[in-house]
């Protein structure tokens, strides 16, 4: 059964892992990789990548992005969302302290912002969902 807007909201804000998806060329599938990403109801999804990453030369040549964010239990639940790259600017320690917050805490935390690498070679890329696709496939 598809999510409501409401539901979808909720379950995004939930600090779960997605799988980011970007066409990656002529005669190859898209390239899928696990990342974190920030994300409030009514706003709009977010990743962290390094500046000179794959995932951010393909983003940038494509212009868009997939996130697929799920779950298995208490019940099999996803949401993937797609659309166009709309904001891409250097990051900054807020925006690594958020993301990165949202997954670790404590003395994890602390060494993962410690690194000068999270932030001296990051960008933020926000997306504006155009597509969205989602279920609670129930308890199995």
């Amino acid at each position: 059964m598809a999510l409501s807007k409401d539901e979808r909201e909720a379950f995004l804000s939930e600090p779960l892992t997605a799988t980011l998806g970007v066409a990656a060329g002529p005669g190859r599938g898209p390239l899928l990789v696990p990342l974190w990403y920030g994300y409030e109801p009514g706003g709009l999804p977010w990743i962290l990548t390094g500046r000179d990453s794959r995932k951010a030369a393909l983003i940038a040549e494509t212009g868009r992005f997939s996130l697929l964010v799920q779950r298995l239990t208490p019940t099999v639940r996803y949401v993937s969302v797609e659309g166009p790259v709309v904001e891409s600017l250097t990051a900054t320690a807020e925006h690594v302290r958020e993301i990165a917050g949202r997954y670790l805490s404590g003395a994890a935390l602390e060494g993962y912002l410690a690194s000068p690498a999270a932030v001296e070679e990051s960008v933020v890329l926000r997306i504006r969902p155009q597509r969205w696709t989602s279920s609670d496939l129930g308890s199995w």
